[in-house]
């Protein structure tokens, strides 16, 4: 017997685990559809004593009990999910001066995950797991770059041989990094629409399992886990929760941890402010869109489809948002926002970061960290919330965005062309080139 099942968010059908989801080929065999929500058997008091612990916690796997896995000799790990929270005043302190607001505002870091440092190592240990319990020999995912890194290395761990698909703007290291793991690297001479359309023709004709997407299981489950941390690190859970948005797992993640924690009498629930790079931001252009027309009938259904979108900030990079119907109403509910920022300032965010705190963030990090300065500005953010800001990949996973961040630097031939510098004027025109 199964210690979870799944159950169809559109008819209600029990499906069964994993086992049952994939031989019915990832959709509900009554209605057709693919997003589903599990369910557990586990005493919901035992995830109450799970978040509580005062034993040391070395992964997301302490949440077994809780995760659609059913044999823990089938985990494939590297000690990720355990994402430090930290509390950064020099953003309260901004709030504060410049807007008068007092906030309290944290930041989960992902830049630590032991694998490939981004948050995709969550998905990427169940993703393995499941598909070891489960006997899968292949794989394949369609990815821009940090879910094809996060996925080649943990199923090289399980032996299970990937095919990932990328747009043919993908980040080389990337691409060297699937390859170096010894999977297979394919590189499509299209946008990441037209990469996932030939993963879909490939896997279609091989018989080949791939990842659904953005409300694929695998990554839902493993990222709803972030509500289990925010409760266990800093007690309570944020009123505002920020992100960059590229297909948008992470609202959709925590909507289902926060269902979870209802059952152990947490009810508190964020607005959802989601950030898109200014070169590829259909969820924003169709948001806006509906905000302006009051919202009509069907307004969920409209937005553009953005082919080859310039974005610098690859892993951003979703052109056609096929979820923005899941985005916009979890958005909506909840008072939120779908907003963008100005991708030409991205390094002026990384380096005030990286100035205040030591921490060198990646380039989609910067994006949803923007996020925060522009919510402050168009007034999203009130006097007394928690704000929550998901920084999802240090500059490790984005080598070419880091010879962006130097600005204090001088080229000599002699000492006298040595300019002489003050860290405090310094820091000043950082703030400057962010407000």
């Amino acid at each position: 017997m199964s210690k979870y099942h799944f159950v169809c968010k559109n008819c209600g059908h029990n499906i069964g685990n994993f086992a049952q989801w994939f031989a019915a080929g990832q959709k509900c065999p009554e209605c057709g559809k693919n997003y589903v929500d599990a369910k557990y058997d586990t005493d919901p008091e035992k995830l109450r004593s799970l978040i509580y612990t005062k034993d040391e916690v070395k992964s997301l796997w302490h949440y077994f009990d809780f995760l659609p896995l059913d044999n823990k000799d089938n985990i494939v790990s590297a000690g990720e999910g355990v994402s430090p929270v930290s509390r950064w005043d020099f953003l309260e302190d901004f709030a504060k001066k410049q807007y008068g607001l007092n906030l309290k505002v944290y930041v989960m870091r992902h830049n630590f995950s032991n694998a490939t440092r981004t948050f995709k190592d969550i998905a990427g240990t169940l993703g393995a797991s499941v598909l070891k319990e489960c006997g899968v020999k292949e794989y394949a995912v369609a990815s821009t770059g940090n879910t094809a890194n996060a996925f080649s290395h943990y199923l090289a761990k399980a032996g299970i041989d990937l095919y990932v698909f990328m747009p043919e703007d993908a980040v080389k290291e990337n691409i060297a990094s699937v390859s170096a793991y010894g999977q297979k690297a394919v590189v499509c001479k299209g946008d990441y629409a037209f990469a996932k359309k030939v993963a879909g023709e490939f896997t279609s004709k091989n018989n080949i399992l791939m990842t659904i997407g953005n409300t694929d299981p695998i990554r839902v489950e493993a990222k709803k886990t972030w509500v289990y941390e925010w409760l266990r690190l800093v007690g309570e859970i944020p009123t505002v929760y920020i992100q960059a948005l590229s297909g948008g797992t992470g609202p959709i993640a925590v909507e289902k941890g926060l269902d979870e924690v209802e059952k152990i009498g947490i009810h508190t629930r964020p607005r959802y402010i989601s950030v898109q790079p200014s070169l590829c931001d259909p969820m924003t252009q169709a948001w806006e869109k509906a905000k302006a027309n009051n919202f009509p009938e069907g307004w969920q259904n409209d937005f553009p489809k953005l082919q080859n979108p310039p974005t610098k900030v690859q892993t951003l990079a979703t052109g056609v948002p096929g979820t923005y119907p899941l985005i916009a109403d979890i958005t909506k509910k909840s008072g939120g926002e779908i907003i963008t920022f100005d991708e030409s300032k991205t390094a002026d965010i990384a380096r005030l970061v990286a100035y205040k705190t030591q921490e060198r963030i990646g380039p989609a990090s910067a994006i949803g960290m923007g996020g925060f300065f522009v919510s402050l500005k168009k007034g999203l953010l009130k006097d007394g919330d928690v704000v929550m800001v998901n920084l999802g990949e240090g500059i490790e996973r984005a080598p070419e965005f880091m010879a962006e961040l130097a600005y204090n630097e001088d080229f000599v031939s002699d000492a006298s062309e040595i300019r002489k510098f003050d860290r405090e004027a310094l820091e000043q025109q950082l703030w400057n080139a962010v407000k």
